[in-house]
C-alpha cells in the first residue's frame, strides 16, 4: 500500500486492462455515444506520441528541475495511455471495422506534418488539447451515471482512469509552453486549433463506424449524434474559454471529488486489482475507495 499522493503528483500507473479479443465495439446502449468514444479513442495512438516528442524536445530547453520532473511523469502516463488505445483499437478494427487502417494512416500523416511546425507551436496545440481534456474530465465524471451507467466495465473503467490521469498532469503542458516561450496569442491560437483538430478526427473515425453500422442515414441516430456532440461542446466550452484568459493557472479548474478519491483508492488498494468501475451501481463509486463520492 503507497501512501496518497499529494494534489499535483504524478503518479505512474501500468493498469493492465484486459480487452478480451470479442469485446463488442458497441460498450454503452446509446449506440451514438459507443462510437464517439471509440471515434477519440483512435486518434489517441498519433495524439499522445506528438505530445510526448514535442515535450521531450522542449524539456532540453530547460533548465528548472521541477518543470523537467513534471514532463517526464507527463511523458510516461500519456505513454501507457496510447499504447492501451491502441490494444483497443486493433480489437475495432478486428470486430467490424477495417476501414479505421485508412482513417488511422491519415491521422498519422496529420501528425507528422504538424511535427514540422516550430517548438512553440506544438507546445501551444499540446496546451490547446490538454485544456480541452479538462472540461472533458469534469463532464464524463459529473455525468458518469449517464455517460457509463450499464455499459462494459472494462471500456469505462479504462475511459475513466484515462481522464483521471489528464486531471492528473492539468498542468504540465501550459509549464513547458511558458518556460519556452509564453507568448500569449500562441497559446490562444493553440487552445482552438489543438482542441477542434482531434475533435475533427475523432469525428471522421465515428462517422465512418456509423456508417458501417448503417445508422449514419438514419434520422434518429442522427438526432442522437448531434445531441451527444451538443452535450460535449456545452461541458468544454466554459473551460476553453476561462483558460483563454491571459495568466490562466489550470490549477483553478477544481477537480470533481471522485477523481481525488480514485487516485486516492488506487493507492490505498491492497493488491494489484483493475481498477473497474461498478457500472451497474446507480451511484458509480470510485474503485478501492469510498463509496457515494460526488
Amino acid at each position: 500500500m503507497s501512501p496518497l499522493p499529494k494534489d499535483g503528483e504524478l503518479i505512474v500507473r501500468k493498469i493492465p486492462f484486459d480487452f478480451p479479443e470479442d469485446l463488442g465495439p458497441i460498450w454503452h446502449p446509446h449506440h451514438e455515444w459507443s462510437q464517439m468514444v471509440n471515434g477519440a479513442s483512435v486518434t489517441m495512438p498519433y495524439l499522445e506520441p506528438f505530445l510526448i516528442a514535442t515535450l521531450r524536445e522542449a524539456v532540453q530547453h530547460i533548465e528548472d528541475p521541477y518543470i523537467k520532473e513534471e514532463a517526464v511523469g507527463f511523458c510516461a502516463q500519456e505513454t501507457t495511455h496510447f499504447k492501451t488505445h491502441r490494444r483497443y483499437n486493433e480489437l475495432l478494427k478486428a470486430n467490424g471495422y477495417p476501414v479505421l487502417a485508412e482513417i488511422e494512416a491519415d491521422i498519422r500523416e496529420s501528425f507528422i506534418k504538424l511535427g514540422t511546425k516550430s517548438l512553440s507551436y506544438r507546445l501551444a496545440y499540446a496546451c490547446g488539447f490538454e485544456t480541452m481534456t479538462l472540461g472533458v474530465t469534469s463532464w464524463l465524471v459529473s455525468h458518469r451515471r449517464k455517460l457509463f451507467g450499464g455499459s462494459d466495465t472494462r471500456v469505462a473503467s479504462f475511459i475513466l482512469w484515462h481522464f483521471v490521469e489528464e486531471a492528473e498532469h492539468k498542468r504540465v503542458a501550459l509549464d513547458v509552453y511558458r518556460a519556452i516561450d509564453g507568448n500569449y496569442w500562441t497559446r490562444l491560437a493553440g487552445i482552438f486549433i489543438g482542441s477542434f483538430d482531434v475533435f475533427w478526427w475523432s469525428r471522421k473515425a465515428a462517422v465512418a463506424m456509423l456508417k458501417t453500422d448503417a445508422r449514419w442515414n438514419d434520422l434518429g441516430s442522427r438526432v442522437r449524434l448531434w445531441r451527444r456532440t451538443g452535450e460535449f461542446f456545452f461541458a468544454i466550452l466554459p473551460t476553453l474559454l476561462r483558460s483563454a484568459i491571459p495568466g490562466h493557472d489550470p490549477e483553478d479548474e477544481k477537480d470533481p471529488v471522485w477523481v481525488r478519491d480514485w487516485i486516492n483508492g488506487y493507492a490505498l488498494r491492497s493488491d494489484d486489482t483493475v481498477p473497474l468501475v461498478d457500472t451497474s451501481d446507480p451511484d458509480m463509486p470510485v474503485p478501492f475507495g469510498p463509496a457515494g463520492a460526488a
